[in-house]
């Protein structure tokens, strides 16, 4: 495969670029792909449907995470330097000179997502992440935009160096890529069948490789009786806002919202109809709502509407003991503008029955009153931390900050791997993983481990001389 000859061929290439060059070459692509937004967006909007003003936005981000990716690759610290000196005298016996750092692991192979044609695609924070930790990229381009897939990868291409880059398309042509023993890791980011399918590839494979995959979420969302009492209406607002975005085909969209009472509805109606990504979450999207409709003790608030020229939201409402006893049918990823408002009573121990019923998320939330605070409150966010990578108050999960400290990611199905992140600086340390050189001579250093340090990255040092006061914790 002519892409992945040219991927490997890069490898070494990337991996040798000084930090500096690395992230010179993040911005020309950032560059480059907003002086071709007036090019792409089109194409993007006939391919997917989405909105030129969620394009166009999507874009931007997509540029500031290259941007952002940029910083962290020329402040090398994602290197993760550290050096031991030489110790005769170490507590343990002699210590030899040790000298760590992070090093790309090779071509990341990258399932580009559907409902995020820019920024989870081709140009995504997936291809950036991975580029910015010295790995080529390949692209398995997502059917809903495969035009737009090559011509995104065209634009990029015009400032990166050859291999870095490339795109294949076709479900045949990217499970041979992930069993392709040149491939080093692998993002996905779409349904949880088709990402446990990939999973199992990469972990059969002669050496298996690491699979990072975001799968499905509910990202359940729960409403206090004070906050409830004090701003009934504008949460009602925000909740209609976040569920029929995009008519709520992103991964953040909160399926399930709990409320100790009656909830205003008002917000749903009169919704226009957006067309969905493709026709298989046209399928998809109409056996779940049936499913949920049909579903006995399950109340319709607003109907709705799919067809294969779009939905309007539905919202319906049950009661917990309902969500308990149908938690099959109901905790179910409906991947569309649907989502189910659970009633509860104020005291019940509402955070042991989410542990108990509610899976993986990438979000979780709570709405509380002002100065709110309680000994139930306290247990709520123990469990919402238990069951979800990023917790929101008084906010609501979509829209993923592009920023260091965002976590997107959550314990399984969320993610196949709830220790990392997609989002944000720390998704870099995918594609890495650490050497250690020992007693190396001088001359045969690379740049971050040598003690005149010429890409000037930070390095942690230990001295000698400091293990007999381990434990004196002296501040």
């Amino acid at each position: 495969m002519s892409v992945l000859d040219a991927a490997a061929a890069a490898a070494p290439v990337l991996a040798l670029l000084s930090p500096r060059d690395r992230a010179s070459l993040l911005v020309a692509a950032a560059e480059a792909l907003t002086e071709a937004a007036d090019e792409l967006v089109p194409l993007a909007i006939e391919e997917t449907g989405l909105t030129e003003p969620r394009l166009r936005g999507e874009i931007k981000r997509t540029a500031v995470q290259l941007k952002l990716f940029a910083e962290v690759a020329a402040a090398g610290a994602y290197l993760a330097v550290r050096l031991d000196a030489a110790d005769p005298d170490f507590v343990l016996g002699p210590r030899p000179d040790l000298r760590r750092y992070l090093v790309p692991l090779g071509p990341v192979l990258n399932f580009a997502a559907s409902n995020f044609p820019f920024a989870f695609s081709v140009a995504g924070g997936d291809t950036a992440s991975a580029l910015a930790a010295g790995c080529p990229v390949v692209v398995k381009a997502h059917p809903g935009h495969p035009r737009l897939s090559d011509r995104t990868a065209e634009v990029l291409n015009s400032v990166l160096p050859a291999g870095a880059l490339g795109v294949i398309h076709g479900q045949e042509e990217g499970v041979a890529a992930l069993k392709d023993e040149r491939i080093t890791a692998a993002a996905f980011t779409g349904s949880l069948a088709g990402g446990q399918a990939l999973a199992a590839i990469a972990a059969a494979r002669p050496r298996p490789i690491p699979f990072y995959g975001e799968l499905g979420s509910l990202n359940p969302v729960v409403v206090t009786p004070s906050a409830l009492a004090e701003r009934a209406s504008s949460i009602a607002s925000g909740f209609a806002a976040s569920v029929s975005g995009s008519a709520g085909q992103l991964c953040t969209k909160p399926g399930l919202l709990f409320v100790p009472g009656s909830f205003d509805a008002d917000s749903f109606e009169g919704v226009a109809p957006h067309r969905l990504l493709h026709a298989g979450i046209v399928d998809g999207y109409t056996r779940r709502r049936a499913e949920v409709l049909e579903t006995p003790g399950v109340t319709v608030v607003v109907e709705g509407s799919v067809t294969s020229d779009g939905a309007t939201p539905t919202l319906v409402e049950t009661d917990l003991a309902t969500l308990v006893k149908h938690r099959d049918t109901l905790l179910q990823e409906a991947f569309g503008p649907l989502s189910i408002v659970v009633r509860y009573t104020p005291g019940e121990p509402l955070g042991s029955v989410l542990t108990e019923l509610v899976e993986g998320s990438l979000t979780a939330g709570v709405h509380v009153g002002s100065d709110e605070d309680s000994p139930w409150l306290h247990e709520l966010v123990t469990s919402l931390q238990a069951l979800a990578g990023r917790v929101l108050f008084n906010g609501w999960p979509t829209g993923v900050a592009v920023t260091p400290a965002m976590q997107h990611g959550g314990p399984f199905p969320a993610t196949t791997n709830p220790t990392t992140t997609s989002v944000g600086t720390a998704s870099i340390e995918r594609f890495l993983r650490p050497v250690v050189y020992q007693d190396a001579p001088a001359a045969l250093l690379p740049e971050p481990l040598r003690d005149d340090n010429p890409w000037n990255v930070p390095q942690h040092r230990s001295p000698a001389g400091e293990s007999p006061n381990w434990g004196a914790l002296n501040g």
